[in-house]
């Protein structure tokens, strides 16, 4: 036998007011008596009351949804970033829907049919590879001032954003590598057009101006932060008869794939080539040598991200919601030392 769910009117008698103000409970609460509305919500516990949440959105055209966007969803760094906006949507009436972007050519596309379709309300992107056609799409549109971007972003777009403080956290990097007598450093740079591969790099060559520290141009190698572009990047590294002593990698994975191709090739790490990478995946502790790398709150980008999100589809717009920036920590392990002196080429 199928048991009878309970409905509003189960719950107004249960309380001893009209269904009226149990929905004016549900949706204005504070509108109501503290002594009313305490009533309807212990009736509602009693009485095992579930809203409607499909039914509630439908007469409200909303749609309760939030869509991420994610490059890769095969990348574990986005992970924490994802469970930070999850945790932020927790108590909200919005759930999560996750795309991955990856391949896609056509993302103004995908997002816009996700609005039209009444899938989503709104939308996070850790993807900044879109378009001037996708952003061209997006405002012809009108769904502007339900975006944010979070972690990467569109330079040339006005979307209110969430991001580390890569400048910084570079200056951190170069600076520590400094500190400990480091001259000779090179750094390994992101994917071409990447937002994040830019502003790294821009706060490495500005540590390097104000340090005084040489400006070689063969030590700024190219990565795209995979494993393989590390590994590469070490093989150009292997190849110079005056390498540098330290390298500062763009992220963790980077900077794993270069360890691993010196150490193979019987270059230590730090004794040899000290390495710093970005962004303190779980891996980086564990590894070995344990990486000293640049640390992003990744769970606070997200809930920032949500939350700003959420002020948004709550009345306001864009260009009030501004920008957030998350700060950095250099967390310093076993990858970096002081150089050594009198360091001859391993061939």
């Amino acid at each position: 036998m199928v048991q009878k769910s309970t409905s509003i009117k189960d719950v107004a008698r249960e309380a001893g007011v009209s269904t009226a103000t149990v929905s004016r409970a549900l949706s204005n609460p504070e509108l109501l008596t503290d002594s009313t509305r305490e009533a309807v919500f212990e009736a509602i516990r009693v009485t095992g009351y579930r809203v409607n949440q499909a039914a509630r959105n439908l007469r409200k055209r909303r749609a309760g949804a939030v869509l991420v966007l994610v490059p890769n969803l095969g990348n574990h760094f986005f992970s924490q970033i994802i469970a930070g906006i999850s945790a932020e949507l927790r108590d909200s009436d919005y759930s999560v829907l996750i795309t991955d972007t990856a391949g896609q050519h056509d993302k103004g596309r995908v997002v816009v049919d996700y609005f039209l379709d009444g899938r989503i309300d709104g939308m996070i992107s850790l993807d900044g590879g879109m378009s001037q056609a996708d952003l061209a799409l997006l405002a012809e549109n009108e769904v502007e001032d339900q975006i944010v971007f979070a972690c990467e972003w569109v330079h040339e777009a006005g979307f209110p954003k969430v991001c580390s403080d890569n400048f910084d956290g570079a200056q951190q990097a170069i600076r520590h590598l400094y500190d400990l007598g480091h001259r000779k450093i090179a750094h390994v740079t992101g994917p071409k057009g990447n937002v994040l591969t830019r502003v790294r790099r821009e706060g490495m060559l500005a540590a390097r101006a104000a340090l005084d520290l040489p400006a070689r141009d063969d030590w700024i190698i190219r990565g795209d932060f995979s494993l393989e572009s590390g590994a590469e990047a070490a093989r150009r590294i292997l190849a110079m008869e005056d390498r540098p002593t330290a390298v500062f990698c763009a992220s963790d994975l980077v900077a794993f794939g270069l360890i691993s191709t010196l150490t193979a090739a019987g270059v230590e790490v730090p004794g040899d080539i000290s390495v710093v990478g970005f962004d303190d995946i779980e891996m980086s502790g564990y590894y070995v040598p344990a990486l000293t790398t640049v640390r992003q709150d990744r769970r606070r980008l997200g809930q920032e991200a949500a939350s700003l999100l959420l002020e948004q589809l709550r009345g306001g717009s864009r260009r009030a919601a501004g920008n957030r920036k998350v700060g950095v920590e250099l967390i310093v392990r076993d990858s970096t030392s002081r150089p050594k002196t009198g360091l001859k080429s391993v061939v």
